[in-house]
């Protein structure tokens, strides 16, 4: 196996961020123990909540389906391990400030045995790709990069574009993040057996796998399985440490030195990009017939005693998770459910782990940031935005509400990296800005529907009362024609007697 491959393309703006990786990559990923209770939500994809299919009090097995997926985006639920349907009622989930969500409650009953396979594929090489798809869509498998799309749905729209690359995205470019670093070192096989499962899925001869030039042993590891698998066709890529490079579409900028375009995706341009987590996820399932059930996530901060990257159940408590990395410091003082630059901030420890929770980050007190002055003009967020807007402008325009101004200067290309805030002289929150921005935007979007919705009502409406009406001016106008036949006709049969009755005289 040959050194990996150097790409290092250039990315616009972006930020080098301190790593604070070392302290959960020193030391293998812990196995944390099944809890007594399993808290499954049923909105862990970016489509409608999934719809149970079990009753309260019913017995189920690990990987047992326990919710279907709902709408085009859903993805369906399985159970974590063994026990009994105690509840299904809203839960605290991550979600921002720990909002609550409908649940499915389990109370496990310590003997974590698995369901029997519905399903015994032969190698996947002997199924037909369409096959393939549909069985990675009853798996419950969605993006473990966090955005949760639906992989399968993601693959079959992929499918109606004309594809060269598939790229596993292991770059893992927020600091703090680590658990794909790990899951490369002690996965690599899993990964890179997905890779090829995916690759004969979409019909594709190509798969970079992508890895930050600052993880060496992953990068060590990669090559050793790849060398044992003996596959040209996946080839391994090494890019810049530099935030956000492994956003989807720098990603495809560095990798395949193609451009995404404003509004659209990396298939416009012949890619698919999975993470390397989904790849082990489609692995485990179409191989080992094992669908989501846990994750690789990341534990750490100031806050945690021990930081660690964890494979939990999904459902298992925040609380419960961190007790296993040694419990809470005197320190901790904010939750934050993902990265310091992209995550959310939680109000209580009791939500579950799901299938989006790449980091459990619990941090310090963070310095007194002061009140956010007036912007200077310095153009600094410029210079640093990797989608290259103006982030000033779209500043301004925020305050207006000037939502025809928002759209020309690509707001709705903002992917929320947080880069500008970091580099803003005065303090403004910027992406708090841009975020409430696009949150206007859609609810103006979703009036503007409603009321297209009520106007089509309106007029089907009027057209319906219009052709009533016609109709009964029809029927009217008939019946006086009917009756007026009717008349002209008993005239003449009368007329007709009539005559009779005088040639008879």
């Amino acid at each position: 196996m040959s050194a990996p491959t150097f790409d290092l393309g250039r990315l616009h703006g972006g930020l080098r961020l301190p790593a604070h990786k070392t302290a959960s990559t020193s030391a293998p990923i812990l196995r944390v123990p099944v809890p007594d209770q399993l808290v499954l939500p049923l909105t862990q994809h970016a489509g409608d909540p999934a719809q149970p299919v079990v009753q309260i009090g019913e017995q189920v097995l690990r990987g047992q389906l326990v919710a279907n997926a709902e709408g085009t985006l859903g993805a369906p639920v399985h159970a974590s391990s063994s026990g009994t349907i105690v509840a299904i009622e809203p839960w605290p989930v991550p979600r921002r400030y720990g909002d609550k969500a409908p649940c499915i409650v389990i109370e496990c009953d310590g003997e974590d045995r698995a369901a029997e396979a519905a399903v015994n594929l032969p190698d996947f090489r002997q199924v037909a790709p369409d096959e393939l798809l549909e069985r990675i869509l009853q798996g419950g498998i969605v993006g473990l990069g966090g955005a949760v799309f639906p992989t399968a749905q993601k693959l079959m729209q992929a499918t109606t574009s004309e594809l060269e690359y598939l790229i596993l995205n292991g770059v893992e470019c927020e600091p703090y993040i680590s658990c794909d670093d790990m899951l490369m070192r002690e996965y690599a096989s899993e990964i890179l057996g997905g890779a090829q499962i995916l690759l004969h899925a979409l019909g594709l001869e190509t798969c970079y796998v992508a890895v930050e030039s600052d993880k060496p042993d992953a990068l060590k590891r990669l090559g050793e399985a790849l060398a044992e698998l003996n596959d040209e066709r996946l080839v391994l890529k090494q890019v810049p440490t530099i935030y956000p490079s492994g956003g989807e579409d720098q990603l495809v900028q560095l990798v395949a030195n193609r451009e995404v375009p404003s509004g659209g995706l990396p298939i416009d341009v012949g890619c698919v990009v999975q993470n390397v987590a989904t790849a082990a996820a489609i692995y485990n399932w179409i191989v080992r017939n094992e669908p989501l059930i846990s994750r690789v996530t990341t534990v750490t901060g100031a806050g945690v005693a021990n930081p660690v990257n964890v494979e939990a159940r999904l459902g298992t408590t925040v609380a419960h998770i961190i007790e296993h990395a040694g419990g809470y410091t005197e320190q901790a003082q904010q939750l934050i459910i993902g990265g310091p630059m992209t995550g959310k901030s939680m109000t209580t420890d009791r939500v579950p782990l799901v299938k989006a929770a790449n980091c459990i980050l619990v941090t310090a007190e963070p310095p007194a940031a002061g009140p956010a002055m007036p912007c200077i003009r310095c153009g600094e967020c410029a210079a640093v935005c990797p989608i290259q807007l103006l982030p000033q402008q779209l500043y301004w325009y925020a305050c207006a509400d000037d939502e025809n101004k928002l759209r020309t200067y690509g707001l709705t290309d903002c992917i929320e990296c947080g880069c500008c805030d970091l580099v803003c002289p005065s303090r403004i929150p910027l992406t708090g800005e841009f975020r409430m921005a696009k949150a206007r935007i859609r609810e103006l979007e979703d009036e503007k529907a409603r009321a297209e919705r009520a106007r089509q009502r309106f007029e089907a409406r009027n057209e319906r009362l219009e052709r009533e009406q016609d109709e009964r001016s029809q029927e009217l106008a008939r019946q006086k024609s009917d009756a007026k036949q009717a008349g002209a006709d008993a005239i003449a049969e009368i007329m007709k007697r009539r005559q009779r009755k005088d040639g008879g005289e």
